[in-house]
């Protein structure tokens, strides 16, 4: 089941460290008389469930049925209440939130001088750590407090406080800018995918160098440079440019290790940006630099140097466990990468009800890969029936179409030809409704949907006359994708000279590495 099917105030149960359980239990029971609420009891049921079950909630607590949902909406608010007190929850941004509401509380009682204190503290905090839209929110609560008191303040101050005004609305409006751009940039990409001809990339680029707003560089603070570097990322990831793309990942990663408190404040846009330079290494085939990327964030991790919550636990393992198969395609090493599919799985058990379905699918598609590399063919189709039977996958549409395009293949090297008609008319059909049928896909299936009408001592002319027809299309700007998910050209090599794929893939790997 999905984790959007499932109850909210289950999901955030479920997510409570066991330090957060006890936390709570001694906030909710901090007057004595609260463990006995109706909150309290429905929170201890909720730790044994699984799904929310009404009818034992119901007879397991004084909550009547038409009281339930109002229940739930207090106990959902009452973990958030705690998990804000919780120590390891306060982020530059909550500390220097809680100090505006202090200052506000403050303010509201008429301290104004005291709340101006609080302001400015919290104003040098926002500024420390680049965050300039809460500067600005700060800045505006202090004009309206020096509007409307005399507080006997500095006579620039009014000066003051309208230059840093001007400032902080300048940077937050180009940080907007930026942002918009880089989300709608990644929208296009999960709706649309990568540019298919020139009018999709003429579109594209239209889009791209209408929106993007004018800079200097040398005047744009760490977040706007952090969203200006997402948004080429982004542009360069539509338009097939990875070697562009390794660029500006590689400098939104710099941006962190030149700035170490950034890493602190922001750890998950370093570690989305780590997995996106990764990404890049292993699409431009750059294994040295991959595998000394990996090394080192290897390394960050087992020393802690970021920290840790719930996300970046689960993104660090997204980040590792995939690029560490990712390795070994590089490397050519199905084999071996064999051994590190019981890990994998292990924990992935732990972490799959966190992320949703297209995650735990990808994981799949890797994992059917390396079986198929290493030659061992059914189990590379058990893999594919869990990404192709999904029905809850409705994102990357990609994945769906080389999932059945890599089953075809892998059909047809285990000997399961029997239902291959059935299988190359359902993929053609879906590819036509995918509305994703590339040159490559339709020389694929035509390939094999002939094949059996070749007699066998004429199959090895097929190959070499499909691989003949595919080499141009690996550089193709609009075709190289195809070859991203499923390194066809490399099995032909492999059927012409009569050798594993494992092997070719090797001997290509290390020309690659000298």
């Amino acid at each position: 089941m999905s984790m959007e099917k499932k109850d909210s105030l289950l999901l955030l149960v479920k997510s409570l460290s066991k330090s957060e359980k006890r936390q709570f239990k001694l906030y909710a029971g901090r007057l004595g008389v609260n463990s006995q609420k109706n909150f309290m009891t429905l929170f201890t049921l909720l730790e044994k469930m699984e799904i929310i079950d009404e009818s034992i909630i119901l007879k397991k607590t004084n909550i009547k049925k038409q009281q339930l949902s109002n229940a739930k909406a207090h106990l959902y608010k009452q973990i958030l209440i705690s998990l804000r007190l919780n120590p390891s929850h306060h982020s530059i941004k909550i500390q220097i939130r809680e100090q505006l509401d202090f200052a506000t509380i403050l303010y509201n009682k008429g301290l104004h001088k005291q709340s101006l204190k609080l302001l400015e503290k919290a104003k040098n905090m926002a500024l420390q750590n680049s965050e300039n839209n809460l500067a600005f929110e700060i800045v505006e609560l202090e004009k309206v407090i020096e509007s409307q008191y005399i507080t006997r303040s500095l006579s620039t101050r009014a000066d003051d406080l309208t230059s840093q005004a001007k400032l902080f609305s300048k940077k937050s409006n180009m940080l907007s800018k930026l942002s918009n751009l880089s989300l709608q940039l990644y929208s296009m990409m999960l709706k649309k995918g990568y540019v298919r001809d020139d009018k999709d990339f003429e579109n594209v680029k239209k889009y791209f160098e209408d929106n993007l707003p004018k800079f200097e560089i040398e005047n744009l603070g760490l977040k706007e440079r952090l969203f200006l570097y997402k948004a080429f990322l982004w542009y360069n990831y539509l338009t097939q440019d990875f070697v562009s793309c390794y660029r500006y990942a590689q400098k939104w990663v710099d941006l962190f290790h030149e700035n170490p408190k950034l890493k602190e404040t922001n750890p998950i846009f370093y570690l989305k940006g780590t997995d996106y330079l990764l990404e890049t290494l292993f699409l431009i085939q750059h294994s040295n630099k991959f595998r000394t990327v990996l090394d080192s964030f290897k390394s960050e991790l087992e020393n802690n140097d970021f920290q840790m919550n719930d996300n970046t636990n689960k993104l660090s393992f997204l980040i590792y466990y995939q690029n560490r198969i990712n390795q070994f395609f590089l490397e050519g090493q199905f084999t071996k990468g064999l051994d590190f599919i019981p890990e994998v799985l292990e924990e992935l058990k732990l972490y799959s009800k966190k992320f949703d379905e297209h995650h735990n699918m990808v994981f799949y598609y890797k994992i059917a890969s390396l079986y198929f590399g290493a030659g061992e063919n059914e189990s590379c189709i058990f893999y594919l029936e869990k990404i192709i039977k999904n029905k809850d996958l409705k994102m990357r549409e990609d994945l769906l179409c080389f999932s059945r395009i890599l089953n075809l293949v892998a059909h047809y090297e285990a000997g399961l030809d029997e239902d291959m008609d059935y299988l190359i008319k359902s993929t053609y059909r879906f590819l036509i409704k995918m509305d994703d049928m590339h040159i490559v896909q339709k020389e694929i299936i035509s390939f094999l949907k002939n094949l059996g009408n070749v007699y066998p001592q004429e199959i090895k002319n097929e190959f070499i006359k499909l691989h003949d027809v595919l080499v141009p299309y690996e550089n193709h700007p609009y075709e190289k994708r195809s070859f991203m998910y499923l390194d066809i050209i490399s099995w032909l090599e492999s059927k012409i000279q009569n050798r594993s794929v494992e092997s070719i893939i090797q001997e290509k790997a290390a020309l690659k590495m000298k």
